[in-house]
This record gives structure tokens, sequence and C-alpha cells, in this order.
């Protein structure tokens, strides 16, 4: 492991996240001359899964460190989030973009469908299966995380427990915009083989994300609705709205982990 280059974190900022000490950032070479990063929170007293988190929009969350302590943008749902998955028993691993996705926009669609994806994230969950072995892995994703969550679980298959999609990007984005992709509007959900779980909310107004494409999926899959929350600060399409779960973070999250945990959990949440 002498090759992992890895930043370890002692600081406490439980006033801010309710996260206790012992985060890292990890960075682990995988292609040739691409490196891959991410975030680890504290673990849990009492560890009962990992969730490895994608974040949306092209997935970079600058991740560094400053001064001996992480930074990145902690805006996106899942990202500010951890400390919900924390408190619940499980530890949440945040991907970064890769060092080759780093400049400009970040992630595209296409790669996030990609063979090279594959390959870095499958160099994450190895690390993570040495750390924590025979702890279930789940991939979570929102909005353009959702490509990563649903193409890597297709291509991971019984090496993953199941893949969470949550605030799912149904629709192609046209080439007129400057973020363009086909999103999952060409995926066929049926080749993920792993438990799948779906999470939107009712009034999601980002077009992308449209909450009737995940209702009429819910014939087939688990589907978590959230109702109501706090008052939209940010655009349809960003994370502090209906479509980011704005105000209804910890009652998402946690229905979330009961599915995950094999509990009963509730399809709706108001």
């Amino acid at each position: 492991m002498g090759y992992v280059i890895r930043i370890a974190v002692a600081y406490w900022i439980a006033c801010c996240t309710g996260v206790a000490a012992g985060q890292e950032i990890v960075t682990l070479p995988t292609r040739a001359g691409v490196t891959q990063s991410y975030f680890l929170t504290s673990a849990p007293k009492q560890l009962q899964a990992i969730a490895v988190l994608f974040p949306g929009s092209g997935g970079t969350i600058q991740l560094r460190s400053e001064g001996g302590q992480p930074k990145f943008a902690g805006g996106n749902f899942l990202v500010r989030s951890r400390a919900e998955f924390v408190k619940r028993g499980v530890i949440a691993a945040i991907v970064d973009a890769p060092s080759d996705q780093q400049g400009g926009w970040g992630m595209s669609d296409e790669f996030r469908l990609s063979g090279d994806h594959f390959t870095d994230i499958s160099v994450v969950v190895a690390d993570l299966n040495k750390r924590f072995p025979g702890v279930a892995v789940f991939l979570i994703g929102t909005s353009r995380g959702t490509i990563s969550a649903a193409a890597l679980g297709a291509r991971f298959g019984a090496r993953i427990a199941g893949a969470v999609l949550t605030a799912s990007m149904f629709r192609e984005v046209g080439r007129n915009s400057n973020e363009p992709g086909p999103g999952l509007s060409r995926f066929d959900f049926a080749t993920i083989p792993i438990p799948v779980l779906f999470a939107h909310h009712v009034s999601d107004q980002c077009r992308f994300t449209p909450y009737g494409d995940a209702a009429r999926l819910s014939e087939k899959y688990p589907l978590i609705t959230v109702w109501g929350g706090s008052p939209p600060e940010s655009t349809a399409c960003e994370a502090r709205s209906q479509h980011g779960f704005f105000g209804k973070e910890s009652e998402t999250v946690e229905q979330i982990v009961n599915w995950m945990r094999k509990k009963p959990f509730l399809y709706e949440v108001k």
C-alpha cells in the first residue's frame, strides 16, 4: 500500500456536520497516469454498510487538504448528508472526479458510462474491501451521479450489494446546453443484476429528472417518494431545492439506509 497517498485527518467538525474525527482523503492510482481520490468519513461505532457516494453535475467536489484538513464543495445532497449516513451505521466514501477529468466541467455522461470509470471505481471498491472486509458496499448517486451508480451497478454485479438512485437523470440534456449528455435516457435498468432503489421528490422541478419517470419505474423497482421540505434556495436543477431533497435530507437518508440494511422502510416520506 506504499503507493497510496493518504492524508490522515484528526480534527473535530461535529459542530457543523455531526461527524467526529478520523476522516481521510484517499488517493489511488488507477489507469496509466491517472489517480482517483475519495473522501472517507469517520467510521460509525457499529459499522453496518459502506456507501460510495456519487455527487451530481460533473462530479467534481474539489477535494483537497488545506492545513491538514480536508476541504471540498459540500452543497450537493449526498455530500451535505454524509453525517446522516454515519449516524445510521454507514460509512460514506464520497468520490471526486478522477485526475484526468478535473479540468473544465468534470465527468461527462459518456465518461460515467464508460469502462474507464469502472476501472477507477473498481480500485476504490477494492480499497474499501481491504479496509472493511465483509462489509456490504452500496453505490448511491444523485442527479447526474445516478448515471455512475446505474452503469457501475450493471458492471460490478454481485461484487456490490445494491444501487440507490436519487433524483435520477432520466432525460437527455440537449447539445445546445453547456452540459450536454444522454443521462439515463437510453439506459436499460434491467442490466443491473443487483437490488436497485429509487428515491425521488414528488415536486422535483428539474426538467431532466421528472418524478413521473420514477413513478413509472415503481412497478418494477421500490421507490421512496419524498414530499415537503424547505423553500428552495437554488434553481430547480441545483441541490438546494426539491431536486436535492432540501429540508428532507435526514428523513430521506433514514429510509435509504433502512432499505440498505433490509429493514422495513417507508415508501413515502412526508
